[in-house]
């Protein structure tokens, strides 16, 4: 089998059970920036290095099922209304976020004022894909009433883990938080 196809030469593309859309449409725009989330958390955890994260960390565990379930998530946006969602989110997703934002958390300084993003390339990433979430879930927004709420609440979480992230790891990574007016 190739990798490609010519079949979106014409400027559409395939949604679960071959329903064909415009590659501008509203739905290929939210799953499509759940996949560049997803590619950017990837890009943080292969900045972790074995040094401070080894392979059984628990940490880079919970990015591999935060990774899966933003798989799931944009499989579901991908699911024209009326069909079968094949990976359906649940409000236990959500819930599994607000865990790990609490447990991570707990290990971080609390804030006293805005942090710049920022930090060790790892850190820095997360807090890029964090803003890409934010803009997932803006695009979400955008394909109207038919979005799961389980979806639109997971996007709004993951958002806040990974702020919570980013600044565990930069902890982790002995990086310096920056205040908005200190001085580098």
């Amino acid at each position: 089998m190739k990798i490609y196809t010519k079949t979106g030469d014409k400027g559409t593309t395939s949604l679960v059970y071959g329903t064909r859309v415009a590659k501008n449409d509203a739905v290929v725009e939210a799953y499509g920036t759940c996949d560049e989330a997803n590619s950017l958390i990837g890009f943080a955890v292969g900045h972790m290095n074995t040094e401070f994260f080894d392979e059984k960390e628990a940490l880079l565990e919970v990015f591999h099922e935060i990774q899966t379930t933003l798989f799931h998530v944009g499989a579901e946006l991908a699911t024209p209304k009326g069909k079968e969602v094949k990976w359906k989110l649940a409000e236990e997703d959500v819930f599994k976020l607000e865990q790990w934002i609490d447990l991570y958390d707990a290990e971080v300084p609390p804030l006293s004022n805005f942090i710049l993003p920022g930090g060790h390339p790892a850190g820095a990433a997360l807090h890029v894909a964090r803003t890409v979430v934010r803009r997932a879930e803006r695009s979400t927004l955008s394909i109207g009433e038919d979005v799961s709420p389980n979806v639109l609440a997971y996007l709004n979480r993951l958002s806040d883990f990974l702020f919570v992230a980013a600044r565990l790891v930069n902890q982790r990574l002995g990086r310096k938080e920056k205040g908005l007016h200190e001085k580098q």
